[in-house]
């Protein structure tokens, strides 16, 4: 399979991932109008899919560094589409916190191993990757408009009709399969002989300032007190005095971040070496490359 191929395919699966990250925001205003959730109680089912998804996107990072799992792409976007589309079936809003974890489940475990097909197929390029990125901010931008079409004037009960992204996304993880099928023997012992070691202090400095742009990222898009795991603090500070000062401390978030941001330092890439091998016995092999000539 082409690159451009492959790398179209996987940028518009992860579009129609992502937009169930953008679809549980969405929901929100339907919820609070219909049954009538304060923000506090509100703000539980964005943090019902934020902290599972947190939680569990590291272990299923750990599971693709140690072996390829290409068939949890459509499984983990049918599960995330299914968790969204089963929320506003019931009246229960314990049923209703289960769903939305489930879906957050989901765009949890599709995340590391599409990040580590869209690797390969991007061949190093880091504006192949940049594309793959897109898709998944298109499908988040597209969340409120594929919800509002969905429910429009009606009641919740029509959230299964928001299964249909996650169809297709599934179905669109089915040609790149063949191509991340293959173990990465090879190309993981000559990458493992060339990483640098650790830079542990730069990576937690990284870690914060994601979280800060988060907070402030998802408090905002929601137009509610609703940021991802401090949502809770906020809707209660919502609900005691107004929402204006629930959302006044986001404003300190993006300066926070940028000051972490500046300490960073440019990491070291270790140096791929000449296209060809210089000859025999001359170090570690090349790493082998997939998806080629298939």
């Amino acid at each position: 399979m082409r690159r451009n191929t492959s790398l179209s395919l996987l940028a518009a699966g992860h579009a129609c991932v992502d937009v169930y990250q953008g679809a549980v925001a969405s929901l929100i205003p339907f919820f609070v109008a219909e049954r009538g959730y304060a923000y506090a109680v509100a703000s539980g089912i964005v943090l019902a899919a934020s902290l599972l998804s947190s939680v569990a996107q590291p272990v299923f990072g750990a599971l693709t560094d140690r072996w390829a799992m290409p068939w949890l792409l459509p499984v983990s976007t049918l599960l995330g589409g299914v968790g969204i589309a089963l929320s506003g079936v019931s009246g229960s809003y314990g049923l209703t916190l289960a769903f939305v974890a489930i879906s957050g489940i989901g765009v949890a475990a599709y995340h590391p191993e599409s990040a580590r097909v869209a690797r390969l197929a991007a061949q190093g390029s880091h504006r192949a990757m940049s594309w793959f990125s897109l898709g998944g901010n298109i499908g988040f931008a597209l969340a409120p408009v594929m919800v509002s079409a969905a429910i429009g004037d009606g009641s919740l009960s029509r959230t299964p009709v928001l299964a249909l992204p996650a169809l297709v996304g599934a179905a669109l993880c089915v040609p790149v399969r063949r191509m991340a099928g293959g173990r990465r023997t090879g190309a993981a012992t000559a990458s493992k002989a060339l990483r640098p070691a650790d830079d542990v202090a730069s990576f937690v400095r990284l870690s914060l300032a994601v979280v800060c742009r988060s907070v402030v990222f998802v408090g905002l898009s929601t137009f509610v007190s609703v940021g991802g795991l401090v949502s809770p603090l906020l809707g209660r500070l919502a609900d005691a005095a107004s929402l204006q000062a629930a959302l006044a401390p986001l404003i300190a978030m993006p300066a926070l971040s940028w000051l972490l941001f500046r300490t960073l330092e440019e990491p070291d890439v270790p140096d791929p070496g000449p296209s060809r091998p210089p000859g025999r016995g001359a170090g570690v092999s090349p790493p082998a490359t997939y998806g080629k000539g298939r």
